[in-house]
């Protein structure tokens, strides 16, 4: 009976493992280990990985900023507006704000430029949180509290479901 030689982590030499990334080959433990849908990968390969599919350029990050602001002022506008019915609203605004984005950077993507949106999706909807948000120090009372809540639901609601729209995340699968 032939004893297999005890293989160490390439990162962790003092961890025992035979876990192997799957692209190079590297020994990692299950601390370095990264699961991919194609199996375990190590830091430095998935790292590589990401450059890959980081593809903005620098007019994009402009160009969401500003598209994402205008339509989500526009959206903003009209929860403020429409009230109760903001629950229905803002998913399609954010899926709206996301497709629109997208087109708009011609598909190209990185985690920045998903983050420069709803920084844009924020300041689009700002003025109708900080106008009621004011006014509770101006003395309207409980009624300037109860204008944020219908903008404010829009803003998390829009931003959520544009955020996960333009990561390409997918529930209920």
């Amino acid at each position: 009976m032939s004893e297999s030689a005890i293989t160490y982590c390439e990162n962790h030499p003092d961890r025992e493992t035979n876990l192997r990334c799957n692209n190079c080959n590297k020994l990692i433990c299950s601390q370095c280990a990264i699961q991919t849908p194609t199996g375990y990968r190590c830091e430095e390969c998935v790292r590589g990985q990401q450059k890959v599919f980081n593809s903005a350029q620098t007019q994009d990050y402009v160009l969401a900023f500003v598209i994402s602001a205008v339509l989500s002022y526009i959206g903003a506008l009209i929860a403020a507006r429409i009230g109760f019915f903001t629950i229905l609203l803002a998913p399609a605004a954010g899926s709206l704000i996301a497709e629109a984005v997208r087109s708009v950077v011609n598909k190209r993507r990185s985690r920045q430029l998903f983050q420069v949106a709803l920084a844009g999706i924020g300041l689009g909807a700002a003025p109708f949180l900080l106008l009621p948000f004011l006014g509770l120090f101006l003395g309207t009372g409980l009624g300037g509290l109860f204008a944020l809540l219908w903008p404010g639901l829009y803003l998390v609601i829009a931003a959520s479901t544009a955020y996960y729209r333009m990561t390409g995340i997918q529930l209920g699968r």
